[in-house]
């Protein structure tokens, strides 16, 4: 009974009721892309690092974040592979680089640069070509979603990275970058040439535990055998990284702001909507008050009325952000909406809407039963 009667309250004013479901869709639509936007975000900052198949990442001393790192001496590498406990070691460079497109226009890149017969920092995804070709002089690997940015569209395209020759040999998908460089791999070898790293430099070292030993005890070991450098299991460096870009630049607190304000304006549109329409049935309340119904069972309408509002605005906005993230798969931003999002976004549009229905219960707890006699 109570169900049916929130509901035709709801209907009875199907203009208004189109105003709260929009209310309630555009704030579920904002808070889940600006929470995606985030999401994608840190998987972003982190790809590499996540993908890079190491256990440990040894870096100079006073690293902040991946894509910024001073070069060390290669010799490092022979101490770190000396360490009890190291299965493995892989040398990488990351460095931003001048990109020159056929056509002569600049672009910025992050070159990255791994031994090919490790593997251990290399693309993924691949899903044109061949990244056994990057052994050739000259060779790269660019991901899809850069590649008409960087006027390389098919395999064997070429174009110059601090004016040497850059040949595409394989694309992959997905591999974005948060700076706004692309990532171009290329071997350990092709990134002496391309970077200002020099032949007996490295930047990190890629560090595979041996079976039996943990990521934190080889970071011990390692930190306890070689000098001057900074040691991150895997977890750490992504963790880490994230933090500096999402938290030290401002970048993540806006995202969750943008995310905190729809809450409030779906909050606000819904309230608003929901006394508007207790309040043109401000009469029966009171009728229902006047023949001795409990406030309880009024306040179960009101309840009801903010649970249909919820369910029906959130399965309209969320279906709306699912298609917009499904969407950013093939651009540079990424919005992803992992299942726990996608139903924590449920409990989250019922507390909004069941918190806006506060106001109108307030109303009906001081609407008076003797306003039905008085014809008011």
């Amino acid at each position: 009974m109570i169900v049916p009667l929130a509901y035709r309250n709801l209907v009875h004013d199907k203009v208004r009721l189109a105003v709260t479901l929009i209310g309630v869709i555009f704030a579920v639509v904002l808070i889940s892309v600006q929470l995606g936007l985030f999401i994608g975000f840190t998987t972003t900052i982190s790809g590499v690092i996540d993908n890079s198949g190491a256990d440990v990442w040894v870096a100079s001393r006073g690293i902040k974040n991946f894509d910024i790192a001073l070069p060390m001496e290669e010799r490092t590498n022979n101490l770190v592979m000396a360490v009890p406990g190291v299965a493995r070691t892989g040398k990488l460079i990351i460095q931003f680089a001048n990109w020159k497109k056929p056509n002569g226009d600049l672009e910025s890149i992050e070159i990255v640069g791994y031994e090919l017969e490790k593997g251990l920092g290399g693309p993924w995804n691949l899903v044109e070509g061949n990244t056994d070709w990057l052994d050739i002089r000259d060779t790269i690997v660019v991901d899809r979603l850069y590649a008409e940015k960087l006027g390389v569209v098919d395999l064997g395209d070429s174009a110059e990275i601090a004016n040497k020759r850059a040949r595409v040999v394989a694309f992959t998908h997905g591999i974005r970058s948060f700076t706004t460089s692309p990532y171009v791999f290329t071997s350990f070898k092709n990134a002496l040439e391309y970077s200002t790293v020099q032949e007996d430099q490295l930047v990190y070292i890629l560090v595979e535990a041996a079976d039996g030993v943990s990521s934190s005890e080889l970071k011990k070991r390692i930190l306890a055998r070689v000098d001057d450098v900074d040691v991150f299991t895997t977890g750490e460096f992504s963790l880490k990284t994230i933090n500096y870009w999402m938290l030290s630049t401002g970048a993540g607190m806006a995202l969750l702001i943008a995310a905190f304000l729809g809450l409030v304006v779906g909050m606000v549109v819904v309230a608003q909507t929901l006394y508007a329409t207790t309040m043109d049935h401000l009469p029966e309340f009171a009728t229902l008050k006047a023949v001795g119904a409990p406030n309880a069972y009024i306040y179960r309408i009101l309840i009801a009325q903010a649970v249909i509002s919820a369910v029906g605005g959130y399965l309209l906005g969320m279906a709306a952000s699912l298609g917009v993230a499904r969407l950013s798969q093939n651009a540079e931003a990424l919005i992803r909406l992992p299942w726990p999002v996608v139903g924590g976004m449920f409990f989250l549009t019922l507390a909004m809407c069941l918190g806006a229905s506060l106001v109108s219960i307030n109303k009906i707890t001081q609407t008076d039963p003797m306003l039905v006699f008085k014809g008011r």
